[in-house]
């Protein structure tokens, strides 16, 4: 007995669902699943999870933070890069902020729930804070002493052209003094926290400053990575906390300095990349080697 047409598409259609179901369903999934664990394969595959006295303390592949309570880095442990995803470092939430270099005005409000600060006041603050935990120089280009975006609203008599008649450090709201005095011979104000001076016909001015070209504080120490979960930092950056380490731990700086050595990775393939810090797996080789007194 033939089939009506639409019965027999329709069980043709049935057929090809439950093949495909065994297949990529089951099939496909078990033998990655088996894949993973051959040898040399199973550690990576469960998510490279790395252990101290027998319990997991983190991964391998996704950094954290190592702070206290308040937040506050903990002045023994080398420190790794900020992170955007969520609260840091997150990995249900990995995200970069989305921040470009053009975003480089605050949102200044009196009320601290309406402020924002511009990523170029982010990169600032960062620099300037880990320049003094780690006695090094904090200063950067385009930003100012207090650790802000060092950007002005420059108002012009003829719009954009004409000589300036008003200057404001849009990034400074009052009692902050302005990182500059004047700029092309007119006094330079505060902001005035609520005002959108992009709106108002004002050109926006970065000034660049005198800090060197090559900060000390190296960029992956101010700057998120794209998935916020890296859990590298730049042999740079591990360079300058090696001081501080070595003294909150009683230990000769050349120790501290030969464990970073140790664990640093070189480029992918010898080309690819960059020579790179993994700072959980550092931290672990110190209160192993170099136990804090």
């Amino acid at each position: 007995m033939r089939l009506p047409t639409w019965l027999a598409q329709h069980l043709a259609a049935l057929r090809a669902l439950l093949v495909l179901t065994v297949l990529l369903g089951l099939a496909y999934p078990l033998a990655l699943v088996a894949v993973g664990r051959l040898p040399g394969l199973a550690e990576r595959t469960d998510g490279s999870l790395v252990t101290a006295h027998g319990h997991p303390v983190g991964s391998a592949l996704i950094g954290q933070s190592f702070t206290d309570a308040a937040g506050n880095p903990v002045p023994r442990y080398f420190q790794s890069r900020p992170s955007a995803a969520g609260d840091g470092y997150d990995p249900t939430a990995t995200a970069a902020s989305n921040l470009g270099p053009e975003d480089i005005v605050d949102t200044l409000a009196t009320d601290p729930e309406g402020s924002r600060r511009s990523l170029l006041t982010q990169v600032c603050a960062r620099s300037r804070a880990i320049g003094e935990f780690e006695g090094v120089d904090g200063a950067r280009p385009y930003c100012t002493a207090d650790g802000v975006g060092a950007v002005l609203a420059v108002f012009r008599r003829d719009g954009l052209t004409g000589p300036a008649t008003r200057v404001v450090s849009v990034n400074q709201a009052a009692p902050a003094t302005p990182f500059l005095s004047d700029y092309e011979g007119v006094p330079v104000e505060p902001a005035t926290p609520g005002e959108d001076y992009r709106a108002t016909g004002a050109t926006i001015v970065a000034i660049r400053g005198a800090a060197p070209a090559d900060p000390a504080v190296p960029a992956d120490a101010v700057t998120a990575s794209g998935s916020g979960l890296d859990p590298h930092i730049s042999p740079a950056y591990a360079k300058i906390q090696v001081a501080r380490v070595a003294r909150e731990r009683g230990a000769d700086p050349a120790a501290v300095q030969r464990l970073v050595e140790e664990h640093t990775s070189g480029r992918t393939l010898g080309f690819l990349g960059a020579p790179a810090v993994n700072v959980l797996e550092l931290n672990l080789a110190l209160d192993e080697t170099l136990p804090a007194p």
